[in-house]
């Protein structure tokens, strides 16, 4: 059984989680990087009995700078705190990112939060992490301060796998170019949605499979296309098998991307149900029929090759 984790939403943490081991990023995905350096926190925890916090920002800084940013989470914030406890962290801090965060001086960060709020042991920080006004702060200045703030800076290499620094980016990338199995792995589970059923217009029950319309809201979007899927629902132990199309749904002419999801063998009403939905395996590119019957014709056979894969 995961232990529960402790939320806070500002550095008011209790005195039981000061003097502890912090990580502070963005943690986007929690990708096999990301789970090296939890590791190695795991092994300081054992060494010197402390406990881990994590420092992460919401939204994301990217994102908040650039308004224009829309699609580009591999994980949610709610998948992200999961995946972060399932690691072992005794608390998460999730700071509100806002213009006047945004402004702090680098110094003022390190003093008056770092220092006199949070009081960590050791702050584990990857290469590129930037704070402060104007990201004037970043590893060095941090490691400058280490002596008169009393913490020690853990700063491992990044993780590097078949000759690529592994990192959020490099996943959106490989998303986005389809090669959802090698993303997959970097990730050690399938990159996953999670949003609620909403009203559709019914079109797929007409052409007889009936779908689950989900909003794919702020995630990065993969390549384009139809997708074995396992769904979950919230607060349920049940795995269900499925298909998934990821488009514009050009044969009925949509302008919205949409997520829409066959469930096998299922009859029941999943609408405003939050569910899970996990990309297994890619099956082929979007495509607009001439007709409704090529389309249900090229539906059943792509039901034949995703319960291949799912099996």
């Amino acid at each position: 059984m995961v232990k529960k984790i402790k939320n806070y939403n500002n550095f008011n943490i209790s005195p039981s989680h000061m003097n502890s081991i912090l990580l502070i990023g963005n943690f986007d995905g929690i990708h096999i990087g990301h789970q090296k350096l939890f590791k190695l926190a795991t092994r300081y925890k054992k060494k010197f009995k402390l406990k881990i916090g994590v420092i992460t920002f919401e939204p994301m800084p990217k994102m908040f700078f650039n308004k224009k940013i829309k699609n580009f989470r591999i994980s949610s914030l709610n998948q992200k705190k999961f995946l972060i406890q399932k690691l072992g962290a005794d608390f998460i801090i999730t700071k509100k990112f806002n213009r006047n965060f945004s402004q702090i001086k680098y110094f003022s960060f390190i003093r008056n939060i770092l220092y006199k709020k949070l009081k960590p042991k050791f702050i584990f920080v990857s290469n590129n992490f930037r704070f402060g006004n104007k990201r004037e702060g970043d590893v060095k200045k941090l490691i400058k301060s280490e002596k008169d703030f009393c913490y020690k800076i853990i700063n491992p290499r990044p993780l590097i796998f078949k000759n690529r620094i592994i990192s959020s980016t490099y996943i959106r990338k490989l998303l986005s170019k389809g090669n959802l199995n090698y993303a997959n792995k970097l990730l050690r589970r399938s990159w996953s949605v999670e949003s609620s059923v909403q009203k559709g217009r019914q079109m797929g029950k007409k052409i007889g499979f009936p779908t689950c319309n989900l909003d794919i809201k702020n995630y990065v979007i993969p390549k384009l296309g139809v997708y074995a899927v396992k769904i979950r629902r919230k607060k349920t132990n049940k795995i269900l098998k499925g298909i998934a199309n990821l488009g514009y749904r050009p044969t009925f002419n949509q302008k919205k991307i949409l997520l829409e999801v066959h469930i096998f063998n299922f009859s029941g009403n999943l609408y405003k149900k939050v569910l899970t939905i996990d990309f297994v395996s890619f099956i082929r590119n979007e495509k607009k029929f001439k007709n409704i019957n090529q389309l249900r014709k090229q539906i059943s056979s792509d039901l034949i090759m995703a319960k291949k894969k799912l099996n």
